[in-house]
């Protein structure tokens, strides 16, 4: 085989990844389907609309030959019905941007944007018998805008070095309002040896919940999120109760509330485990594809901020390490000095001592030897002077090998002297 060049190579892995990029980017922001309706008459009866018309305003209405008022009451209060009320009656088209609308009513009903146009239909005459609705939905759009726009705010709070536990809260706030539908983010992070997640966020669930899964271990079978960190890849559980992935956390997670979760790990650059994103659901959910590319956008946004904040700890970490051996290496030199200084006094102190017994010894040879010993004290002593004895202060004597002995015992620094011998050996050689 032919080896690909390795600039081939990363070239072409940028274009996979790249290519991916976009693809995150086109299930976030959707692709623009047309809705059309045609209304005819005062009370705009709905003659025929396409699916996607049905699909926005929900499938469960889909029918014709009814008042757009009678099929959706929930317009009256926003404005809409009195917008084709003046098209109807003025003959002049509308346009609008962006418009919000609420679809549907109580728990089912859920905020839609369009860009929208109403423009009357007319006769052979001119007269205006109906209105044409041709739209196009931009709430997956705006949804993806807002959540896009967000995210740059997280990036820069990276940037910046804002605290980790900051920037995580802030990221899943930001999914769990922005999303379409409610979901939970939760953040594990990685112990350093990877085997066990710690808690990082996730402001909406439960304290009891948070605490009870703090410290689990990664590995097979071991709730979503210890699977895909020891995976290292994504696990999906659409039904909790019912996936074996979840026998040992079931009843925690009925306590609080969760159907459905679906981990991501993190990982780092160089494909160590960095932490796991997970997302919750309170029924049971299979992922949509602006789901998962929602998923893969920040589980890269918590790779970069956690690997940041590890890149800050080893630099602090560091810093410390360098300052503490700077520390040591300041104290080891000042002890150095002081001992430097206290050898040079001693040795100053040695050489002052012995010149003084250089001194003291060129003294005594001026002295004459006596004959008898001088070291008899009052009592004195007749035996003859054969040795001489000094100390360090220069005072010097003769005497015999009794007194010297004596002496010596009973005097502090007192040594034996001779001119023609050192003293010890001339005792020595007496």
């Amino acid at each position: 085989m032919t080896a690909v060049p390795r600039h081939r190579a990363i070239a072409a892995d940028q274009a996979v990844a790249g290519q991916a990029a976009q693809e995150d980017v086109r299930a976030l922001f959707g692709q623009s389907i047309a809705v059309f309706a045609a209304l005819a008459g005062p009370a705009h009866l709905v003659e025929t609309a396409n699916p996607a018309f049905f699909a926005a305003i929900g499938q469960e209405r889909a029918r014709t030959g009814v008042a757009i008022a009678e099929l959706m009451p929930e317009l009256a209060g926003q404005g809409f019905i009195a917008l084709l009320d003046e098209v109807y009656r003025t003959g002049e088209p509308y346009t609008g941007r962006d418009a919000r609308v609420v679809l549907g009513v109580g728990p089912h009903a859920r905020e839609a944007f369009f860009d929208f146009t109403y423009e009357p239909r007319r006769d052979a005459d001119g007269t205006v018998t109906g209105i044409r609705v041709i739209g196009v939905e931009t709430t997956q759009v705006k949804h993806a805008q807002r959540l896009m726009a967000e995210h740059r705010a997280l990036l820069e709070q990276i940037a910046r070095q804002a605290p980790l536990t900051e920037v995580l809260d802030g990221m899943a706030r930001c999914i769990e309002n922005l999303a379409p539908r409610e979901v939970l983010v939760s953040v594990l992070l990685a112990d350093p040896d990877g085997r066990h997640l710690r808690h990082g966020a996730a402001p909406s669930l439960p304290d009891f919940y948070n605490q009870a899964i703090d410290g689990i271990a990664t590995g097979e079978g071991v709730g979503s999120c210890g699977t895909a960190a020891h995976r290292r890849e994504p696990v999906i559980v659409t039904d909790i109760a019912t996936d074996p992935f979840w026998v040992e956390f079931r009843g925690l997670a009925e306590r609080a509330g969760l159907a459905a979760c679906w981990s991501t790990p993190i990982l780092a650059r160089d494909g160590s485990l960095l932490g796991t994103f997970a997302m919750y659901h309170r029924t049971p959910r299979v992922p949509q594809d602006t789901d998962l590319a929602l998923t893969r956008v920040f589980a890269g946004t918590a790779a970069l901020a956690i690997e940041r904040h590890h890149i800050e700890e080893a630099k602090t970490a560091a810093e410390a390490r360098a300052k503490a051996a700077h520390d040591e290496l300041t104290k080891a030199v000042r002890a150095e000095r002081e001992l430097r200084a206290e050898a040079e006094q001693r040795a100053a102190a040695a050489a002052e001592l012995a010149a003084r017994m250089r001194a003291a010894a060129a003294a005594q040879v001026t002295t004459p030897h006596p004959e008898r010993c001088q070291l008899g004290g009052a009592q004195g002593c007749a035996e003859v002077a054969e040795i001489k004895i000094a100390d360090s202060w220069g005072d010097s004597a003769w005497g015999c090998p009794a007194h010297v002995e004596e002496a010596i015992l009973h005097v502090r620094s007192v040594f034996i002297a001779s001119e023609e011998l050192g003293g010890l050996a001339a005792y020595l050689n007496r």
